[in-house]
This record gives C-alpha cells, sequence and structure tokens, in this order.
C-alpha cells in the first residue's frame, strides 16, 4: 500500500507532511495552486523522496472543487490539460516524474458518473503526462473499466480521515461523522481498510493533519501494510 497526501493546496502546510507521506497529490491550479506553490510542493517531495501525482479538479477556486460544476466535457478537457501541463513542466525542471493522477473533490466522484466527462478527462492527462500512467478513485467506479480499457492502471483508494455510510459511500463533508479527526480514529480505519484498497488518503487541509497522517503511517508500517 501506499499513503498519500493532498498537498499544494494551503499556504501553511507542514513540511512534515511530505516526509510522512510515500505519494503527495499536488493541486495545480484548478481547485488551488500556483506556479509558486507547485514548486515548493515539488521540491519537498523530491526532498522527502515521496512520488508524486497531479490533483486537478474542476475550475473552482472560489468553491475549492467540492461541488458539482457545470461544463462541457470540452472544456473541462481543455482544463485538466492545462493543469496538468502546468505541473509536468515545472516537474520536468525538477527531474521529478509524475505517472499517477488523482482528480480532486466533485470531480473524483463524478468521473464515474459521465463517461463524457471520464473520456474528455482521461484524454487530457494522458495528453499532459503521457504513458504509462495510473489513475487513483474509489473502489467500484466505473471509471475504473474505462481506465483499464486504456491499458492505463487504476488504483483503489480509502481514506482514513473521512467518514463511511453503511453503503460504503463517503458521508457529504458537513454532516455528523464526515471528517475523523483523532488520530487513533483514523489509524483504525487506515487498517480496517487495508487489503481492500491500494493506497490510504489523509488530506493535508483536515485539522491536525500531521498527528492523522503520522498515526495512519505508523499504523500501517507496523502492521507491514505499507509499501
Amino acid at each position: 500500500m501506499t499513503l498519500n497526501v493532498d498537498l499544494g493546496e494551503l499556504e501553511d502546510e507542514p513540511s512534515e507532511l511530505y516526509r510522512i507521506a510515500t505519494q503527495v497529490n499536488i493541486a495545480c491550479g484548478g481547485h488551488a495552486g500556483d506556479e509558486r506553490s507547485m514548486r515548493r510542493a515539488l521540491a519537498e517531495a523530491a526532498a522527502s523522496g515521496a512520488r508524486v501525482a497531479a490533483h486537478p479538479s474542476y475550475p473552482d477556486r472560489a468553491g475549492f472543487g467540492r461541488k458539482t460544476l457545470a461544463i462541457s466535457p470540452a472544456d473541462l478537457g481543455r482544463s485538466i490539460e492545462s493543469q496538468c501541463s502546468s505541473l509536468r513542466a515545472l516537474a520536468d525542471g525538477l527531474a521529478v516524474p509524475v505517472h499517477t493522477v488523482k482528480p480532486h473533490g466533485a470531480l473524483y466522484h463524478d468521473l464515474g458518473k459521465s463517461p463524457a466527462l471520464a473520456d474528455a478527462f482521461l484524454d487530457a492527462v494522458v495528453r499532459a503526462l503521457g504513458e504509462p500512467l495510473a489513475i487513483v478513485g474509489p473502489p467500484g467506479s466505473p471509471l475504473a473499466e474505462r481506465v483499464r480499457a486504456r491499458g492505463l492502471e487504476w488504483i483503489d483508494e480509502g481514506f482514513a480521515d473521512r467518514g463511511y455510510a453503511v453503503d460504503g459511500s463517503l458521508l457529504p463533508r458537513g454532516t455528523h461523522g464526515a471528517l475523523l479527526e483523532h488520530p487513533a480514529s483514523a489509524a483504525a480505519q487506515a487498517l480496517s481498510l487495508s487489503g481492500r484498497v491500494a493506497t490510504i488518503c489523509v488530506h493535508g487541509d483536515t485539522p491536525g493533519a500531521v498527528a492523522i497522517a503520522r498515526a495512519v503511517r505508523d499504523a500501517l508500517e507496523a502492521a507491514g501494510a505499507l509499501g
């Protein structure tokens, strides 16, 4: 398993998160991030040895990419290609490979509901980043079939710091239990997901993210689950 952390989103995010993560998902301008933050995130990742994934989203900085955006597949594709190309150009300058993509926020879920958006998204990330390429997403998403049909890798993801409903879906943000902010609870959830997913996420903007990420990493390492 890998431990991924969404980063490059906040001005004051702790450097320690880069050292705890085995993969960092770098915001590249859709919901957050700009050239300066991407440079910093890439440099932090290179120094820590964490792998880098692009973290594109709906072009929605005002809403932090967490609400469905009415957008045509063509416009989404252009935005996603621009976001990922911006990150790649900076990464190439630092000799940092980017072979993984994790869509952010509402887009993460919407790509499994709309084949047209999914195809536009996949076309865009391949144009921007080339192949081989891996896509991170929720277990059971119809997007996985489209990813594999293109010869790309699919990575099932679970969340250590988000609450799940009985049906396995994430509880909507803002509802009771949607965020797990206690490190021990997040670590226990990560262990419960071990063996069912290939990567575990901790959000860099969750309150107490460093303590949560450290507890999750320690628990996964102690269980021999982190590779």
